[in-house]
């Protein structure tokens, strides 16, 4: 046990939210990160945890169905007292909102009675967010004026039951009611008894808000029945009411192309996020094993190379990599942009083109194809006889692109800024993560490709289920010289076009 501190100690009781990480609030993603203890619950999306800072305690006091018994409250409770005493800054973080049925008010009374500073920060309760993304708004004129939210968690048959289910029937608005489905058809029954028609429409919506998302939509007089045939567990919003039925018409996020698709994702894991964020935010579900690892590299020839760089005519970019590692370098050397005063940029597409504009470049030349022979054919039309030529990126970049400038007259001097390595200890349970089979493989190089095939040991034969999808023409070369069959390629070689393709292709399939 931690020894007592004169640091003061408060509790932040924060709602994450229904799932989907981005609905989390900007103050509970700012507090979130000044936690030194995080204590957690079940349903509390594990991506949210990514933006802890490190070396925050993590702890799991989740409830699970049937586990009786573990982690009672008053444990929980006594918890958050004794973590905030030792000095910490302790989040609670709670699926939802704290105080929708999140027992978020029986914490702060027992921080409170403790004398523990707390703060409480409202989060999205999965009671109207579950509904909204299975497209049943819990109001709309005309079908439903009001909406009560109800726990299901205490069987209606009980004698002392706190439901009082018969007026409930009769409120003539919409029911959402929170973990119900352990009582679903007592539930129902009791509805049905106060007088409610059971035909009334009913929708179960289970991981409300997440890419495992699934609707089953009944009526009240069938959905117990319906909900035990198709295998539903918890955690389950259930929503009863006329308002179901606009669901046929505002289904939006189960209708998208990419609509639970298990995606892999092979970029660095620096720049995973990127492409995950996109493609939850289509609804996929992205599997993150970075194939690749960028390890910057020192030389003598290169410290004289960015120290001159005010002699070369052209600096040429291929990545975005190359990029932040030359910024990198020259922050080092205690230098900032205006080291390029003078010089002529060339960035190979609009990524890198985007990252260079952060760094207070705006680049001279972007060719309209994103590959390096389209570089060559820009820069032959402006001249580049007898131009001194810096080439910084890879050290295992194509060699054509120095070897074309060099045969239209540059003088051209490639250095390697960087290697592409394979992360350690990436093999370690890769084929046990791709067993469950991915929809889609992606890959936005083709050192993504090699590495990917190194670290299955030549064996692709997990991906031979999934679509191929390559960010270009030389990724998806690569792709098919190891054997695999590559079923899209971006038309626009961009993060941003490989999703559009992903979207186009699915949205083809679907019709």
């Amino acid at each position: 046990m931690k020894q007592a501190t004169n640091k003061k100690g408060k509790v932040l009781l924060i709602g994450a939210g229904p799932g989907d990480p981005e609905l989390l609030t900007l103050k509970a993603h700012r507090l979130l990160e000044t936690a030194d203890v995080v204590v957690f619950d079940r349903l509390v999306d594990e991506r949210i945890l990514s933006w802890v800072k490190p070396g925050a305690e993590l702890l799991d006091v989740g409830k699970r169905p049937g586990a009786k018994g573990k982690n009672p409250q008053a444990d929980i409770n006594a918890l958050l007292v004794a973590k905030a005493r030792e000095g910490n800054v302790v989040v609670r973080l709670k699926g939802g909102d704290p105080f929708v049925f999140g027992r978020g008010g029986e914490e702060a009374l027992a921080l409170a009675y403790a004398r523990v500073p707390f703060e409480l920060v409202p989060g999205v309760s999965s009671a109207v967010a579950a509904p909204a993304y299975a497209g049943i708004p819990v109001t709309h004129r005309g079908l439903a004026s009001n909406v009560t939210v109800i726990t299901g968690s205490e069987d209606p048959g009980k004698a002392a039951s706190s439901v009082d289910w018969e007026a409930l029937a009769k409120t003539g608005g919409t029911l959402v009611i929170l973990m119900g489905r352990e009582n679903l058809r007592p539930i129902a029954d009791a509805l049905a008894a106060g007088g409610l028609p059971s035909k009334t429409p009913v929708a179960l919506v289970r991981w409300g808000t997440r890419p495992q998302q699934r609707t089953l939509v009944a009526t009240l007089g069938t959905i117990a029945n319906a909900a035990d045939q198709a295998g539903v567990e918890p955690p389950v919003v259930a929503v009863v009411g006329a308002v179901v039925r606009l669901r046929a018409k505002l289904d939006w996020f189960e209708s998208q192309p990419l609509f639970s698709k298990r995606v892999l994702v092979t970029r660095t894991r620096a720049q995973a996020g990127v492409l995950s964020a996109m493609l939850a935010g289509r609804g996929a579900l992205p599997i993150e094993v970075p194939a690749i690892e960028l390890k910057p590299l020192a030389s003598k020839r290169l410290d004289k190379a960015i120290g001159g760089l005010a002699s070369y005519d052209w600096i040429v970019l291929t990545s975005a990599n190359a990029v932040d590692i030359l910024f990198e370098k020259l922050e080092a050397m205690k230098r900032d942009a205006r080291a390029l005063h003078g010089v002529a940029v060339a960035a190979i597409g609009p990524a890198t083109a985007d990252r260079l504009r952060a760094k207070g470049i705006s680049p001279d030349l972007v060719p309209e194809e994103y590959i390096s022979e389209a570089v060559v054919k820009a820069l032959s039309k402006l001249g580049i006889v007898g131009k001194r030529v810096l080439l910084p990126r890879s050290g295992i970049g194509r060699e054509a692109l120095t070897k074309d400038l060099e045969a239209l007259g540059a003088k051209v001097e490639e250095i390697p800024l960087y290697r592409i390595v394979t992360p350690a200890g990436a093999a370690k349970g890769l084929k046990a993560t791709l067993s469950g089979g991915v929809d889609v493989a992606t890959f936005t190089s083709s050192s993504t490709v090699r590495n990917l095939a190194k670290l299955l040991d030549g064996d692709l034969s997990p991906l031979s289920g999934a679509t191929i999808a390559c960010i270009g023409p030389v990724t998806a070369q690569t792709a098919g010289e190891l054997g695999l069959k590559v079923g899209i390629v971006a038309k626009d070689y961009t993060v941003a076009g490989l999703v559009q393709a992903l979207e186009r292709h699915f949205s083809r399939k679907r019709r």
